[in-house]
């Protein structure tokens, strides 16, 4: 049987392959014909036709703000994702990666999705815990951890120890909130309507919490006033606020979960400070920002974009981890 670790996110899906490793990542993305449902191009191709096409052609994500919205398409996408990396002869076991706190309801949604992509048995693992062991943090019953994923659509934070969590939230706060902060906030600034893709790629390119940077970038997009195309430069100073409100309520959520704590745990988050993944996470001087507001030593992982599907690689790998730390 072939154990695969899946994170479907709500921007970008990770399949892990025992033995394998990350053997795909692709925008959680279709193209769809409004009128008869026929699915025209899957993950990345289809990501690329985002805001270009023409009315016909309707571009479909499937999962939103970090649940599943549309069970059909996030089945037929994973079953397309499957096709690419796993021959048909095998039968799977996967691992999910999802929110702290997932729910029954939400949960019946991933066995519908795997049924339609031919998955056999199915478990899930919450995504503060993927945070940790995919940075090698090394987790025991004594020794607590707190974690934070800030994903696309959903940021997902815990304290906890191999027996279990202690405190922990989700909330609907992520990297797309950001995005749509962005569009409005260059139209305000700059008088210039862009699209989500060229605000994603401001955030990710010049994106920046650090106070003194000056990094920049040309974009075009459309004048609001005389509906021609324009061309502005665009500062790293320009997109802080959008950026930093949301991470603001982030803190505001971390120092939430803080002050639930028993005091021994307290103490210990003194010592070991937060362990940070996400796509969100790789904005410049985000570790900093973190480290500041919250006044504990930050740890960023070597790779936000994969720490939790490297993470749900070493559970799904293990049966004892499986039995320790999947969601019962």
């Amino acid at each position: 049987m072939l154990r695969l670790a899946i994170e479907l996110g709500t921007s970008t899906t990770k399949i892990y392959g025992v033995g394998s490793g990350i053997v795909l990542s692709e925008a959680t993305c279709l193209a769809v014909n409004r009128a008869n449902g026929e699915i025209r191009a899957y993950g990345d191709d289809a990501k690329r036709l985002y805001g270009k096409t023409a009315e016909e052609t309707e571009t479909v994500f499937p999962v939103y703000e970090g649940e599943i919205a549309n069970v059909k398409y996030a089945g037929a996408l994973l079953e397309y994702f499957l096709g690419k990396v796993v021959r048909r002869a095998f039968r799977i076991r996967a691992l999910f990666c999802v929110p702290c706190g997932i729910s029954i309801a939400e949960r019946e949604k991933y066995y519908k999705v795997a049924k339609a992509a031919g998955i056999s048995g199915v478990e899930f693992a919450e995504t503060p815990f993927l945070v940790a062991l995919g940075q090698d943090v090394p987790l025991s019953e004594s020794n607590p951890v707190f974690a934070v994923d800030i994903g696309a659509g959903k940021t997902s934070m815990a304290v906890f120890s191999l027996d279990g969590i202690i405190a922990g939230m989700t909330m609907n706060i992520g990297g797309n909130n950001m995005d749509t902060h962005i569009i409005d906030h260059i139209a305000g600034l700059y008088h210039l309507k862009i699209g989500p893709q060229t605000s994603e790629k401001l955030k990710n390119t010049v994106g920046s919490l650090l106070e003194y940077d000056n990094q920049s970038m040309i974009v075009n997009g459309r004048d609001v006033v005389t509906g021609k195309p324009r061309t502005v430069t665009v500062s790293s100073g320009d997109v802080f606020y959008p950026i930093s409100v949301y991470v603001d309520k982030i803190v505001e959520y971390a120092e939430l979960v803080l002050r639930k704590l028993p005091a021994e745990v307290s103490a210990a988050m003194c010592k070991n400070g937060v362990y940070l993944a996400g796509g969100v996470a790789a904005v410049a001087g985000f570790g900093e920002y973190i480290a500041s507001k919250l006044q504990m030593e930050a740890h960023l992982a070597e790779d936000v974009h994969t720490a939790v599907v490297l993470g749900g690689g070493r559970v799904v790998g293990s049966d004892a981890m499986m039995k320790k730390l999947c969601v019962k």
